[in-house]
């Protein structure tokens, strides 16, 4: 374990070298959470238009309900688990670019924009795979902007980001499912 945390570490310390001030303004937009919303709009407005409104209104809640469990979840295993944020660690912080003015959290273990990303990225390239073939694509690069984002600007190792992809992706299939089979049954009545 303690060679898997050792390649971790320097694996961020050589994503995170990569980053310049001349992109930094940049990776703190992707990863800013309210830069995101005109994209949650243009969904909402491409989910309307396929399901119409009351379907459209479920699937408001189902991804509430989403977001909020991909979240919860990436606290309980921040807090379970406890590993320090890179900008947190002693060991390497002295190695390292932190692009925010603040380091956030103590813990970093996993990723909730990671998670959360993929979520909403999963959940709506299965819904819109019928509309238009460049959905899942497009969703799929700004999944992973979001996620590398976290590295670059120096709040996330790779592994927390990993690890929020894999639970967010889960979380978005499971969440579609139970919208698919529940908006049938609420249709249907």
């Amino acid at each position: 374990m303690e060679e898997l945390i050792n390649y971790d570490q320097q694996l961020f310390l050589f994503l995170n070298s990569l980053g310049t001030e001349t992109w930094d303004g940049f990776w703190m937009f992707i990863t800013d959470k309210l830069s995101s919303i005109p994209l949650y709009l243009v969904l909402l407005f491409f989910s309307y238009k396929k399901l119409g409104l009351k379907p459209t209104l479920l699937l408001l809640v189902f991804v509430a309900l989403m977001i909020t469990a991909s979240d919860q979840l990436s606290n309980a295993f921040k807090n379970g688990f406890a590993r320090l944020r890179p900008c947190h660690d002693e060991a390497i912080f002295s190695q390292m670019r932190l692009v925010k003015s603040y380091c956030g959290g103590k813990f970093g273990y996993f990723s909730a924009h990671a998670s959360n990303s993929f979520a909403v990225a999963t959940f709506f390239a299965l819904l819109l795979k019928g509309s238009n073939k460049w959905w899942p694509a497009f969703l799929l690069i700004w999944a992973l902007s979001v996620a590398y984002s976290r590295i670059y600007i120096g709040v996330h190792y790779p592994l927390d980001v990993i690890t929020g992809m894999s639970f967010g992706m889960l979380f978005g299939w499971g969440f579609y499912k139970l919208f698919t089979l529940t908006s049938k049954r609420l249709i249907r009545n």
